[in-house]
């Protein structure tokens, strides 16, 4: 499948350029494989992967994921098969797939991660490693990473020392806190070339026939349109805070339209997750229809308008100044 662009969608994550921003999001497509039969996977931004281990992992007790009124909750646990099936088999076939790989690794422990970043800077093809500091479903959440910023600083600077110096870190944040700018400096401030925002808030929901909680492990990840005004306003704190640093926005997009709403908020990229469980082609028709939502406005190109909201209005006409608008 080919995308005719009528706009200039390039965009970048560090020293590494993308055809168009639009991703998928962790978890959501495995490795990508899933959605080949689809689409083209080379003809997004990247595939970024599910969040992959040190060793394979079964991930939580069935039932896993509930619908809500305007999205899901999922408490999957991190399930996969480890770092060294990822390795063989799933980085193999994106890269004889011609995609870009953005390659999401969780651990328990900083050690594991740095472990993690090891094995993955060995490996020939990968084009970024995000670091999911922040996922709501492991074991212990006492202990989640992305809610303490010298615990998230630890992570994120163990992965970057473990990197080929050329591999971005991107660090995965999640909106369960009180101030997600702290955290979002101490990443940059530990080596953190980008950030993903945002990961799934924690939520619950309660059968009211067994009147018992619906999902297994009791709690699970919101994810879905109900969360994309969160997502708005963590990437907007976070462009505001830090204007430099590129930005992979998230939460509910399920149209260009949501997507340019994330641009103009601070995001370079966008990742697509829950949309795509009802429509696996998303992600292609999310790119045609961002390229239309700028052409529309005669915005030729897409870095022009990342933050653009954070402008005073004089501004706007200033910077798109012969753009028709």
């Amino acid at each position: 499948m080919g995308l005719a662009m009528t706009a200039d969608l390039r965009t970048k994550l560090g020293h590494v350029e993308l055809p168009n921003p639009v991703l998928t999001a962790s978890g959501c497509a495995g490795a990508g494989r899933e959605l080949a039969t689809f689409f083209d996977v080379a003809k997004i931004g990247a595939v970024v992967t599910k969040s992959v281990m040190q060793a394979p992992r079964a991930g939580r007790p069935t039932p896993r994921m509930s619908e809500t009124a305007s999205g899901m909750l999922n408490s999957i646990g991190l399930q996969g098969p480890g770092i060294d099936a990822f390795l063989q088999r799933d980085l193999p076939w994106l890269l004889s797939r011609g995609a870009r790989a953005i390659v999401s690794i969780a651990g328990g422990t900083v050690e594991e991660f740095a472990e993690l970043a090891g094995r993955l800077s060995d490996a020939a093809g990968v084009t970024a490693v995000e670091v999911n500091i922040s996922c709501p479903n492991v074991e212990d959440r006492g202990q989640v990473f992305a809610c303490d910023p010298g615990a998230s600083a630890a992570v994120v600077s163990a992965v970057r020392a473990r990197l080929r110096y050329d591999l971005p870190v991107v660090a995965k944040l999640s909106p369960d806190v009180t101030d997600i700018v702290a955290i979002a400096r101490s990443c940059v401030a530990a080596g953190a070339d980008g950030l993903s925002m945002i990961n799934t808030l924690l939520g619950m929901a309660i059968d009211l026939t067994t009147m018992r909680p619906v999902l297994a492990g009791t709690t699970g990840g919101l994810s879905g349109p109900a969360i994309r005004p969160v997502a708005v306003r963590c990437v907007w704190q976070v462009h505001e805070a830090l204007p430099e640093v590129p930005i992979i926005g998230m939460g509910g997009v399920m149209t260009g339209r949501d997507a340019l709403e994330l641009i103009l908020a601070g995001a370079s990229m966008v990742a697509v997750g829950t949309a795509i469980f009802n429509d696996p082609s998303a992600c292609v028709r999310i790119v045609r229809e961002l390229d239309e939502e700028l052409a529309s406005r005669g915005i030729e190109r897409l870095m022009d308008v990342v933050g653009l909201a954070h402008e005073p209005h004089p501004a706007l006409g200033r910077r798109l100044s012969g753009s028709g608008l």
